[in-house]
């Protein structure tokens, strides 16, 4: 799963500086991007090696479903330590950990000693290590882009997560025809860049991240924080501060519903795309060449982003995005081969970065800093939990009901989520905050 939310909030700095000289800001982005191209790589890398080792869709599936499921296990809990402990540290120590279990994947490759399990203990490494490092990552960049450069910023950050979709996928393909080991070589390169540029940057003193004990909603204290100013929270009631607060709200209810929809969708539609072309015999090179049709759509959907802000409202913007990916994922039952793959896939991702800045404006950017931490684990978890599902229903479906039926099963739990967010009335009346 990659590292894909935007720029909201974020303290203004003594002196402003033009983005493209704030060093602190352009040294943190270069680490998230060499990150975010090593983790598409090596995606390629995972199912193709694991149906080299085992032969089965189902058991690529499950994979990400462990990967991404332990991510949105772990990420609630990671959220209130991000809000309590020095976010530059936690970040360091995710990207070290996550860069030692793909060497030890790789030496385990070197030595003959690869399996299934040892993967998929693997993957749940990796799982938590996003959990603790997405929600860091991002606060830390917020904390050195003043106000007045929040649009500049989000846009050279959208163009760094599609140039990573874009060139991750056949590049993993390409070093995948080399060599097995290559991939994940290329995802440690990746990481070790990212420790070594967050090493270097020391955040304003003013954004560190603190622990208070009552996390203020927009109207005071929310849930059990009503009881007094004195009132200290458990663990267990911080971590899921911020889920409940996105949870009391219809609107944004409704809408990370259907964003996590279309994540669904999306995952499960990709390891149906790589089933169906690795039995069609094309190369692993192809496969991912195909695959980038979605970094493709992310491209062009983010030029589109103003307009669509200008002539779409919220809800309009979400059932259209929805019911562009359902057209799109039930073209892809039609056997025309990778350019048409390559084609659905462009189509089904256009609407992704203008759901991604529509998240942004409708939560992040209305979250004070000591509950940012949580509001973004609480928003990566309700988006990012149909991602594993995807993967796992998706591989289930290519397990026993083939290429075509799963993709008529995907497509139409898409159409049903769609036609029920047309019928939601808070979904269709959504406006812009002011």
């Amino acid at each position: 799963m990659s590292e894909r939310l935007h720029l909201s909030d974020s303290a203004t700095l003594p002196t402003p500086t033009p983005l493209r000289r704030n060093r602190r800001f352009q040294i943190l982005w270069i680490g998230a991007a060499s990150a975010n191209l090593g983790l598409e790589t090596v995606e390629v890398a995972y199912p193709l090696l694991i149906m080299s080792l085992t032969g089965s869709p189902a058991l690529a599936g499950l994979f990400g479903f462990a990967q991404i499921g332990t991510a949105l296990l772990v990420g609630l809990p990671a959220g209130a330590v991000v809000d309590r402990w020095d976010r530059r540290r936690i970040l360091l120590i995710s990207e070290a950990v996550r860069a030692l279990t793909l060497a030890f994947i790789v030496i385990s490759l070197m030595a003959g000693r690869a399996n299934f399990g040892l993967l998929i203990l693997a993957a749940v490494v990796l799982g938590a290590g996003t959990a603790f490092g997405a929600p860091a990552r991002m606060l830390l960049i917020r904390a050195v882009v003043p106000d007045h450069q929040l649009t500049a910023a989000l846009s050279q950050d959208e163009a760094r997560s599609g140039a990573a979709a874009l060139a991750g996928p056949p590049l993993g393909g390409a070093l995948y025809l080399v060599s097995r080991t290559f991939p994940f070589l290329a995802a440690i390169a990746g990481f070790v860049i990212s420790f070594v540029c967050a090493l270097l940057v020391r955040v304003p003193k003013t954004t560190e991240a603190t622990a208070p004990d009552e996390p203020d909603g927009p109207d005071g204290p929310v849930g059990p924080e009503r009881a007094g100013p004195k009132s200290a929270l458990s663990p267990l009631t911080t971590a899921f501060s911020g889920l409940v607060e996105l949870l009391t709200d219809r609107l944004l209810r409704s809408a990370l519903l259907l964003i996590s929809i279309f994540y669904f969708s999306i995952t499960a539609a990709i390891l149906m795309v790589m089933v169906t072309l690795r039995e069609q015999d094309h190369s692993a090179g192809t496969i991912g060449l195909a695959l980038s049709g979605t970094a493709v759509g992310m491209l062009v959907g983010s030029a589109l982003v103003p307009r669509l802000n200008r002539l779409l409202s919220p809800g309009g913007l979400l059932l259209s995005a929805s019911t562009l990916t359902t057209l799109a994922v039930a073209l892809l039952a039609l056997p025309f081969g990778p350019v048409w793959v390559f084609a659905m896939l462009t189509l089904a991702a256009l609407g992704l970065p203008a759901l991604k800045i529509l998240v942004d404006i409708m939560i992040f950017r209305q979250t004070p800093d000591h509950r940012r931490g949580r509001a973004i684990a609480a928003t990566i978890t309700l988006i990012g939990a149909g991602s594993p599902l995807g993967s796992l229903v998706g591989g289930l479906a290519l397990q026993f009901l083939g290429v075509t039926g799963a993709i008529v099963l995907i497509a139409g739990a898409q159409a049903l989520i769609t036609a029920a967010g047309l019928a939601n009335r808070h979904v269709r009346s959504a406006r812009w905050p002011a």
